[in-house]
């Protein structure tokens, strides 16, 4: 499958799109902040650098992981910080301001598929929000133990309530990325906006970067995201990272729910700076996404992997390298491997190609047999024209 997503009713499909409307839309997104190319450039949240020149920033998403014990949510983000995470994320909201407390129709999870069959939409909130007098004790905690902490808010109350934390940034939920009325106010903020952009059309992403933009976003970051629990590699598309960062001028990045670690490491290698990935303490506790999400061990993995990824991609380059160097002499050249009288002709059974390499390289082996050696030569001795001479 291409990279589709809805506009409207209608499936949009932007590998078939004609190159001028995809160029046009890349030219107006560069264009956003009056032709200033910044957008692609590193920027702060708080104090950490974000971008392609630095290691990617990974982000331990608490979710409902907490089991609505304030001990409990303490203890995930000393481990997220033990396991070198950068940023911990919450999630602000409460049952009423995500839904309505009614469990038929589509307000009942009926799919017996999903992590949360048989609850209805305010049910699965009501076990899942984190109490908004837990923040500033998740924040402090996070703050003592050197880690950034935000949060990701789902109406304008709970920006307000963010705002009066000094959050360093916000988060939009795949789900919300709809909601240009929410991502308008935040982006007010001024603050560095992240957004999730699972099941978004590209007509979505633009009228929500658009919004972003004209509302006083300057820092963004779009996450390719699949918004299924868990979400399968083969549905996982990252080839849209490098596309979406050209489509829309922006940093990009991986909100990852499948299992593991290959896909997020899979993800900077195409240019991905920021990686989010749910967090608990053991998946075995239970918990409303502690299915798919990562323990203490997998979430040191995954920043030790990751920067590794990073500092693999490199740039451009052919030939030794500085490192390389010293590895030159163990080449293979060609050496005389048994003695030769003087006068005696060079054949296969006296020269060959070996290591190391001392002597001249293996594409002249045929030039120099049938040659007469003027002097005796031992073996072991590499093959240059000045013994030749």
């Amino acid at each position: 499958m291409g990279l589709r997503g809805k506009s409207a009713t209608n499936c949009y499909d932007v590998t078939s799109a004609p190159p001028s409307s995809i160029a046009l839309l890349c030219d107006a997104h560069r264009g956003t902040l009056r032709g200033e190319d910044i957008d692609m450039q590193d920027f702060k949240i708080a104090h950490r650098l974000i971008g392609r020149n630095q290691p990617p920033f990974v982000i331990a998403e608490m979710s409902g992981n907490h089991n609505q014990s304030l001990d409990r949510a303490l203890e995930i983000v000393a481990a997220a910080a033990a396991s070198g995470a950068h940023a911990l994320k919450l999630q602000t909201y409460t049952p009423d301001t995500m839904t309505l407390n009614r469990d038929e129709g589509e307000f009942h999870i009926g799919d017996p598929g999903s992590l949360w069959s048989g609850a209805s939409l305010y049910q699965l909130y009501q076990q899942a929000y984190t109490p908004w007098e837990w923040h500033q004790p998740i924040f402090e905690r996070a703050h003592a133990l050197g880690m950034l902490c935000f949060s990701t808010p789902f109406d304008e109350t709970a920006v307000d309530f963010l705002e009066s934390l000094n959050v360093p940034a916000y988060k939009i939920a795949s789900f919300e990325n709809v909601d240009l009325p929410l991502i308008s106010r935040v982006a007010a903020t001024g603050k560095p906006m992240i957004i999730s952009t699972g099941m978004a059309s590209v007509a979505e992403l633009d009228e929500a970067v658009r919004t972003a933009r004209e509302a006083g976003c300057r820092d963004l970051v779009l996450l390719k995201c699949t918004s299924s629990y868990p979400a399968t590699p083969e549905h996982t598309n990252l080839n849209t990272i490098p596309h979406m960062r050209e489509l829309f001028g922006c940093q990009v990045g991986l909100s990852d729910h499948t299992m593991g670690v290959g896909a997020s490491v899979a993800a900077v290698a195409l240019g991905a700076t920021v990686i989010e990935k749910h967090f608990t303490l053991r998946r075995a506790d239970g918990g409303v996404d502690s299915a798919f999400s990562l323990e203490p061990e997998e979430l040191r993995a995954l920043v030790t992997e990751t920067e590794r990824a990073w500092q693999a991609m490199g740039q451009i380059q052919y030939g030794a390298n500085q490192q390389e160097r010293k590895s030159l002499v163990f080449r293979r050249s060609l050496y005389v491997v048994k003695d030769v009288a003087a006068g005696e002709l060079l054949t296969a059974d006296n020269v060959r190609a070996i290591r190391p390499g001392l002597g001249l390289p293996p594409k002249y082996l045929h030039t120099l047999l049938g040659m007469r050696v003027p002097r005796a030569i031992q073996q072991g001795t590499p093959l240059t024209w000045d013994v030749l001479k």
